[in-house]
């Protein structure tokens, strides 16, 4: 039971010998009786289970500081009972549940020691949802499918509001966070504390059935033909199947992706590493990464006051290791640092994008770093991994490892779902796994698609980790119609949380924004203390409140094709001035802002009319 009473599970075997768990909220079953259990490769634990022993019900309690999420303080308190279960052979597991106010995790651990490498070749553990229940789901791309054989990349469009037990259109199943609806409840599905030792894994459902189950990794999603299933010695602890429960507010704010996260093992000092970026590739292209082009983008991060410039791909052909420390002296007497580009390569993918192969190898990165190190590189972008399986995740984390001894800021894109890895490793600021800004330069229907897209993210895929979705384009995109006004785009600084943010607009457009509004993407903050769920719903439209020391900010954007009505109320606040940037009513056109004085806090209910695929912030004094 979670600490306040509210959240119940309950375990069970079946006369066969099958373990099973139930999840209940205010007396209400929010999930029926689901499976558990793993199959390896010396013993099924499915079924034919004896219950052995249960420990204690423990209050857990911890504290922790993250700079590159929603919230920097965080407190987590759960109640924790583990339940040891023996297979015919003799062979042992422990299933391991901690329930929390806002949901439950639980997971498996082999407390026997054995040096033999011990392999899972399934996972049994399901989610059995209730009849009727709703479902907001991105399909997970076939492996080796995609430009240049590059997905799986999480980069979907959701499926919104489905039947529960529809199955994944890809016929590869559904990544996580899994947005679900059970009556009044809303419940999140994810998993979290992956480390070397297990593949990432996603959710499988079969038609008309509303359990969902564990899958793992196709064969094809391999580092340099590794492990796709997990194997491991015993002991062995495998990551946390997690699930949120709750209103969309508790969805929103929850942190238990990053509270079940396994904490930071190294010295990393990232105190100076978050902050926002120029980049000149997603409206520029390969061709513009040259050293004019960037000398102009270090000029616009400076004048912003933003702290780096991302230098993409092919810098290696068109800019050189020489130029590129050119560039970083002209930076440095602008007070801004540089970020590099490499495609990760190998035989998963055939992107041409150069630096390719130099992360393969533990030699070859450190060789690489010390080079990086000594030009006064500040951080790497690594783009185009290969999917899921565990010598895949084990190839991030060999970077992270190594990139960490040089203090680098680290970005992965073309990636897998974070699963908490920045809390595990502070220095890595942001990850992609979205269908980010740069698809809508790609084609007109991702322009058209881009308002129900980005209404989704706050309740799926940005709930936990942080995604660089490289957001804001508030002039124009060569050959498409923006469906989005200046205002949303706008909006999406604040919405959206990365440890870097890489901002898409670029030098010319930038210099046609109100001063104002420039002004605003000055001050808009790196880290942000807290967040508060103002209102919204899935794919509709989504308001927010983000504090960042005593400065609130708030910024909504409507998915929809009429006007919405909305009350911003942030509550634990002082009525204060504030100032609103909002669209011009009845002006389409880019940079069509309008600004005014308003009051929030306190008891001030300040109405707002969102306008059609419109948006807005707010910061007060």
């Amino acid at each position: 039971m979670s600490p306040d009473g509210r959240v119940h599970v309950a375990f069970s075997l079946t006369e066969d010998g099958e373990p099973r768990y139930r999840v209940e909220r205010d007396g209400v079953i929010v999930l029926n009786e689901s499976r558990l259990g793993l199959v390896m490769d010396n013993a099924d634990f499915t079924h034919s289970l004896q219950l052995t022993d249960a420990s204690s019900i423990d209050a857990v309690q911890d504290e922790y500081e993250l700079l590159t999420s929603k919230r920097r303080h965080n407190t987590y308190s759960a109640n924790r009972q583990a339940f040891r279960l023996e297979a015919p052979g003799g062979e042992q597991i422990d299933i391991e549940f901690q329930v929390a106010n806002d949901g439950i995790a639980f997971r498996y651990r082999f407390p026997e020691i054995d040096a033999t490498l011990r392999r899972v070749e399934s996972e049994a553990s399901s989610f059995n949802f209730p009849a009727c229940t709703r479902a907001w789901l991105q399909p997970m791309a076939r492996a080796k499918t995609g430009w240049s054989s590059t997905n799986p990349s999480y980069e979907e469009l959701y499926d919104k509001d489905i039947p529960a037990g529809t199955p994944s259109p890809t016929g590869a199943g559904w990544v996580y966070p899994a947005l679900f609806r059970a009556g009044d409840n809303w419940l999140l599905v994810s998993e979290t504390g992956l480390n070397r030792n297990y593949c990432g894994t996603r959710l499988q459902s079969t038609w008309r059935d509303t359990q969902y189950t564990i899958a793992f990794p196709d064969p094809l999603e391999n580092f340099q033909d590794g492990a796709v299933n997990p194997q491991h010695t015993l002991p062995w602890t495998t990551p946390w199947r997690l699930i949120v429960i709750g209103d969309l507010e508790t969805i929103v704010e929850t942190t238990l992706g990053t509270d079940l996260a396994d904490k930071a093992y190294l010295s990393v000092d990232a105190t100076h590493m978050p902050g926002k970026a120029s980049w000149s590739w997603p409206l520029l292209g390969d061709g513009q990464t040259i050293h004019e082009t960037q000398k102009r983008f270090i000029d616009y991060a400076a004048e912003m006051g933003w702290r780096y410039t991302l230098v993409d791909s092919m810098w290696d052909q068109q800019i050189g290791y020489d130029g590129l420390e050119e560039l970083v002296h002209y930076a440095r007497g602008k007070s801004v640092r540089i970020l590099v580009w490499y495609n990760s390569a190998g035989d998963w993918n055939t992107a041409p994008m150069t630096p390719r192969n130099l992360m393969l190898t533990r030699e070859s990165r450190l060789e690489e770093f010390a080079k990086l190190k000594r030009i006064g590189i500040a951080g790497l972008k690594v783009d185009f991994f290969g999917g899921d399986g565990q010598s895949v995740i084990e190839y991030y984390q060999d970077i992270l490892d190594d990139s960490a001894k040089f203090g680098f800021a680290m970005n992965f894109h073309g990636s897998t779902l974070p699963r908490g890895w920045h809390r595990t490793y502070p220095h890595l600021m942001t990850m992609e796994a979205v269908r980010g800004l740069e698809f809508v330069t790609f084609e007109q229907k991702n322009a058209e698609d881009e308002p129900t897209h980005a209404a989704m993210l706050p309740f799926t895929r940005n709930v936990f980790d942080p995604m660089d979705f490289t957001p804001m384009v508030l002039d124009r995109i060569n050959n498409i119609e923006r469906r989005t006004s200046s205002a949303f785009e706008l909006a999406l600084s604040v919405l959206f949380t990365s440890g870097i943010q890489h901002y898409a607009e670029i030098p010319e457009g930038i210099a046609k924004a109100p001063d104002y509004v420039r002004e605003f993407l000055r001050d808009v903050p790196a880290i942000w203390d807290d967040v508060e769920f103002v209102d919204g719903y899935p794919g509709r439209f989504v308001v927010l409140a983000r504090r960042s020391n005593d400065r609130w900010y708030v910024a909504g954007i409507n998915a929809e094709k009429t006007p919405r009505k909305i009350v911003v109320e942030i509550s634990g606040v002082d009525v204060r001035g504030a100032t609103l940037i909002e669209d011009d009513v009845g002006n389409r056109d880019n940079m069509s802002f309008r600004r005014r004085r308003v009051e929030v806090g306190g008891e001030q209910a300040l109405p707002i009319t969102l306008q059609p695929t419109g948006g807005f912030v707010i910061s007060t004094d």
